[in-house]
């Protein structure tokens, strides 16, 4: 999956999705594309630089997905305890759909959570 679809994809996620360059005034974040869900990010990833992608995670799954695939590493600047990193160039397109779904879910669904 090249960039541009990946991001269409994230926009294809929800009526709820935002995309914004919110780094713009640093030098090294100059380029780098956030998606938003309720206010939220969920996924990023460098537009100069598509070799990292990141998305949040369930802190339980974070492991077991590093073991199964090659293409799965750290985050890019977030916390790997909640986040992953995936190379994008590596991964299979299945992979590219399910963990940014599985992303948008865990923020939006926090985010519901927290508005109760």
């Amino acid at each position: 999956m090249n960039i541009e679809d990946y991001r269409e994809y994230c926009l294809s996620l929800g009526n709820d999705i935002e995309e914004k360059l919110p780094f713009q005034k640093f030098k090294s974040g100059e380029g780098v594309l956030v998606f938003y869900v309720s206010g939220h990010m969920f996924s990023f990833f460098d537009c100069n630089d598509f070799s990292v992608i990141s998305l949040k995670c369930q802190p339980e799954r974070v492991e077991d997905l590093k073991a199964q695939y090659e293409c799965i590493g750290n985050p890019y600047n977030e916390s790997p305890k909640h986040w992953i990193g995936i190379a994008p160039a590596a991964a299979p397109d299945e992979l590219l759909k399910e963990l940014p779904r599985n992303s948008y879910e865990i923020v939006r669904a926090k985010y519901r959570k927290n508005k109760k």
